[in-house]
């Protein structure tokens, strides 16, 4: 069993039992759509502001209509390139 060697002095307990070891307090950023506070890289718990083309509303993600049309522009932009490829192969083809 272990057995103290010495005797511990009340200011060595003191320091160990101090508020040395206690947490920090979280860092808080206010939401830039809303003003109040959120943990940094969250989406905000009252309006559910994610950034300027995502938003959380109970527990579903909103995909802005100006992000959506830039999803669907390079969709169309990756169909015209294949298609222009393929153009390209057939007449290589020939």
């Amino acid at each position: 069993m272990a057995v103290p060697k010495r005797k511990v002095s009340k200011a060595r307990r003191d320091k160990r039992r101090s508020s040395v070891w206690k947490l920090g307090a979280p860092t808080l950023t206010e939401c830039p759509q809303c003003h109040t506070l959120k943990a940094p890289h969250k989406a905000c718990p009252e309006c559910g502001y994610v950034n300027a083309d995502l938003s959380v509303k109970d527990g579903k993600i909103t995909v802005k209509a100006a992000a959506a049309k830039k999803e669907e522009v390079k969709v169309e932009e990756t169909k015209a390139v294949a298609e222009e490829a393929e153009a390209v192969e057939e007449v290589s083809a020939e």
